[in-house]
C-alpha cells in the first residue's frame, strides 16, 4: 500500500468484508504504540434512530398499506 498525496490509503476489499468495513462507515486511526490502527467509530444513536429500533415490528394492524394510506388521507 502506497500513502497517497492526502495522506490517504486503500484498505484492500478482501480486508474490508473480512473486518465488517462498509462504505460510508465512519472509522478512527489510533496510535498504539509504533502501530496505526483503523477502527469503527462508536458513535450514540440519534434521537430518531432510537424511536424507530423501540417501534420497530411492533405494528399489530392486518390492514393494506393502501387501505392505512386512505385512512390518513381521509379519502
Amino acid at each position: 500500500m502506497k500513502l497517497n498525496s492526502k495522506g490517504q490509503v486503500t484498505i484492500p476489499a478482501e480486508l474490508r468484508r473480512s473486518h465488517g468495513f462498509v462504505e460510508g462507515d465512519d472509522v478512527e486511526v489510533v496510535a498504539d504504540g509504533a502501530t496505526l490502527r483503523i477502527v469503527h467509530t462508536r458513535r450514540e444513536a440519534t434521537r430518531g434512530e432510537r424511536v424507530v429500533a423501540r417501534m420497530q415490528g411492533r405494528a399489530t394492524t392486518t390492514q393494506t398499506t393502501d387501505e392505512l394510506m386512505k385512512l390518513l388521507r381521509g379519502e
